[in-house]
């Protein structure tokens, strides 16, 4: 009997010790027709069942979920039914012996016991010991903690079926898990469709009246994959389900209601190309073949049958070529080659004309600013001027499918939105918004397909915005949401639209959000935010939790749309290139010397912060004018021009002549030595300000080497850097946990240096 016992207990303590030897990282290398290829297993157990992932570190993939992992009597089987994959093998002490299949074929492939260790160099980053005491420097009597302003709200994001019976919206749960709901607003029966779960959902939408569309990637990698699931939660699968890529929605195909039309680079990774798909089923066909990558499709124009009407194409890096095939047109004809930054793009057909090849086109070929023109494309003529402003670039315009597809209104972004009402049923619209919301922004955020219900969304600079529900048959707006109550609109900052002068004589615009103090007529301290891009981006008049968080601590916070921003003209934009970190960063100090003139800013105590260009932005600042700045906060910014352009995506390999343009073309004996000035890696030696990085590890245009190189050059000085990575982030922090801890610790890293 003892023996017996004995027996079991060897048996059982052999099992588990079999399930523990299979947990981890294991890795192997996959030799494909004389090729290798390295993959990385990541085995878990949850209770009885066991979980993987998978890693291609050659294609850039990490994390990709196994639909079947099994582990039984010493032998693992790993599947990924999407990519038709299979792996099988037999644990033998710290290997695993098997064979991978896939299409047909077999291949041997013996996995290893490993360990994988972090991306970057992890011994440079801040403890959490070091963090904490950061954040605890944060002291004050102030009325709103940093989670008020950065905790997601607890529902949002919400959106009307078409035909208005459900509201789909976000809620988020104790965990702070924001899963899709589903509401029938008749009954008010609530349902899940989706969970969330340990990646983010990026974004979704409806595509019919009982399925909806969604997003997501891998710990912040961009690369995108669709999927679809029915409103009970049912037939959730991934449309897009290819290692490595990055897909994206082009049509939704209203009047094919199964369908939609996305791209990606699943063939090539460089380039983009159009496939139609059942949201089913996920079957899907190629629609057009992206055959050039030196001289990539990068825009496609769907009608909204699913018939491909029109392309751009890169000509040479830094050339558009815009193709069209006209109506009884056999192939596609070239219309014109012009600059990249030049602009004629279709915004929507007009599907109100009996001529098919009339369409709403953007353009500022024959002007600087972008207007609004109807064209027709079968005589190559402009039919009419829409709209234009003499000031800013207009490219708002909406349409009624509803009602013969005519517009509705059109507009342009200046100091604010503009727009102005064109259709009779708008002006109603917009008449009786104008007088319920005075004083605030207000845009249609949906409408059911019949256009008698309608969701509106109310902002200001002091309002985080509040959802309301219009039915248009009775005209009454009812309150469905407010986002964020907790935040009352009399203890809001005002942000104050500027204009200014450069210093060669530039008109330059941007914001100014004054805390109650400067508007007493106090000097206070300054925080600088450039913003990212650089090119074609810009800041916006409206509610920014970030200067708010900054206001209610005293700080005023100054926003320049320094040239090469967007909105502003094509000659403003090219005002900017081959100025970065030049006189690009010449407009932001100018803002600083006005906003100071204006007796608003405290000279001796200004900070700078921003992320990704804007991240570049405070380290070329901390070594162009090192006695402006008594402090930086680097966030996922650039450090090395050269670094980042010779770590760029696949996919951005075609724009590479334009990042050139823009930036500075390292081949060029002359740019490259302007691209060293400007780089603030060389420069280290001129920081004289406390600098504070933070960066995402899995960020794949600003790779976390620019951090770490800045980071190791600034402490060889004896600098104490404080140094915040997040491991499942990409370019900008996203889950709100790590939202909250990095604006935490730099409200503590401003109070330590600011006075």
């Amino acid at each position: 009997m003892k023996q017996q016992i004995f027996t079991m207990v060897f048996v059982l303590l052999s099992m588990l010790t079999a399930k523990a030897q299979i947990t981890g990282d294991w890795k192997g290398s996959l030799d494909v027709q004389g090729t290798s290829m390295d993959l990385i297993f990541h085995i878990s157990q949850d209770g009885e069942a066991y979980k993987a992932t998978l890693d291609i570190p050659a294609q850039g993939a990490s994390g990709l979920p196994m639909s079947e992992t099994k582990f039984e009597n010493n032998k693992l089987t790993v599947a990924m039914a999407q990519a038709g994959f299979s792996y099988e093998g037999e644990l033998k002490g710290d290997q695993i012996e098997g064979i991978f299949k896939q299409g047909g074929m077999e291949f041997p492939l013996k996995l290893s016991k490993t360990k994988v260790s972090k991306p970057g160099d992890t011994t440079l980053v801040s403890s959490k010991a070091d963090l904490e005491k950061l954040i605890a420097l944060d002291k004050g009597d102030f009325k709103y903690r940093v989670e008020d302003y950065f905790a997601k709200p607890n529902s949002s994001q919400f959106q009307l079926s078409p035909n208005g019976k459900y509201i789909s919206y976000r809620e988020k749960d104790a965990n702070n898990k924001r899963h899709v709901m589903i509401k029938e607003v008749a009954t008010g029966k609530v349902v899940r469709a989706i969970e969330e779960k340990d990646e983010l959902i990026r974004g979704m939408g409806w595509v019919n009246d009982g399925r909806l569309v969604y997003v997501m990637d891998q710990g912040g990698n961009e690369n995108y994959h669709l999927y679809a699931v029915n409103i009970d939660g049912s037939n959730n699968i991934d449309l897009t389900p290819f290692p490595d890529v990055q897909a994206g929605i082009l049509n939704m195909l209203k009047e094919q209601k199964d369908f939609i039309i996305i791209q990606m680079n699943k063939d090539n990774k460089q380039v983009f190309e159009p496939y139609k798909v059942n949201i089913h089923t996920g079957e899907m066909t190629k629609l057009f073949t992206n055959t050039d990558p030196a001289n990539a499709v990068v825009g496609y124009d769907f009608d909204k049958e699913g018939n491909l009407r029109g392309y751009s194409k890169m000509h040479n890096g830094i050339n558009t070529q815009y193709f069209y095939k006209a109506k009884g047109k056999a192939d596609f004809e070239l219309f014109g080659t012009g600059k990249w930054d030049d602009t004629f793009s279709i915004l929507a057909f007009n599907y109100a004309s009996k001529n098919p090849d009339e369409a709403y086109v953007l353009t500022n070929l024959d002007s600087d600013k972008a207007r609004i023109i109807l064209y027709d494309f079968g005589t190559k003529k402009i039919i009419k001027e829409i709209y234009s402003n003499k000031d800013y670039d207009a490219t708002i315009l909406s349409l009624s499918r509803k009602r013969n597809w005519e517009i509705d209104f059109v507009g342009f972004e200046g100091e604010r939105v503009e727009i102005e009402p064109i259709s009779a049923t708008f002006k109603k619209l917009y008449d009786k918004f104008s007088k319920e919301f005075p004083g605030y922004e207000y845009s249609i955020v949906g409408k059911t397909d019949e256009e008698d219900q309608y969701l509106v969304m109310v902002q200001s600079d002091k309002l985080y915005g509040r959802y309301y529900h219009l039915d248009a048959k009775s005209g009454k707006t009812t309150l469905l949401y407010d986002l964020m109550p907790q935040l009352k609109e009399a203890d809001m900052a005002e942000m104050r639209p500027i204009t200014f002068k450069s210093r060669d004589g530039l008109t330059i615009h941007g914001y100014i959000t004054l805390p109650k103090e400067a508007l007493a007529g106090k000097r206070v301290p300054l925080i600088v935010n450039p913003h990212g891009g650089p090119q074609g981006v810009r800041d916006s008049w409206g509610f920014n939790p970030e200067t708010q968080l900054f206001a209610s601590r005293g700080y005023a916070t100054l926003q320049v749309n320094f040239r090469i921003s967007g909105g502003y003209g094509k000659e403003f934009l090219r005002a900017g290139f081959n100025q970065v970190g030049r006189k690009a960063m010449d407009d932001v100090e100018d803002g600083i010397q006005y906003v100071i003139e204006q007796g608003w800013a405290d000279k001796d105590n200004i900070a700078i912060y921003g992320g990704s260009h804007g991240g570049y932005a405070v380290l070329r600042g901390l070594t162009k004018t090192p006695d402006l700045y008594k402090a930086g906060v680097d966030y996922v910014g650039v450090s090395n021009i050269f670094t980042l352009l010779n770590s760029i995506p696949e996919y951005w390999k075609p724009y590479k002549e334009m990042l050139y343009q823009i930036w500075y073309n390292p081949d060029k004996e002359d740019e490259a030595a302007i691209a060293k000035e400007v780089s603030p890696l060389f420069h280290v030696d001129k920081i004289k300000a406390p600098l504070f990085v933070v960066q995402g590890a899995n960020d794949p245009r600003v790779k976390i080497a620019e951090a770490d190189q800045i980071v190791k050059a600034l402490r060889s000085k004896g600098v104490d850097v404080p140094y915040m990575v997040k491991y499942d982030e990409g370019h900008g922090f996203h889950k709100e946990e790590n939202q909250i801890e990095f604006y935490k610790a730099m409200m503590g890293f401003f109070r330590k240096h600011l006075k």
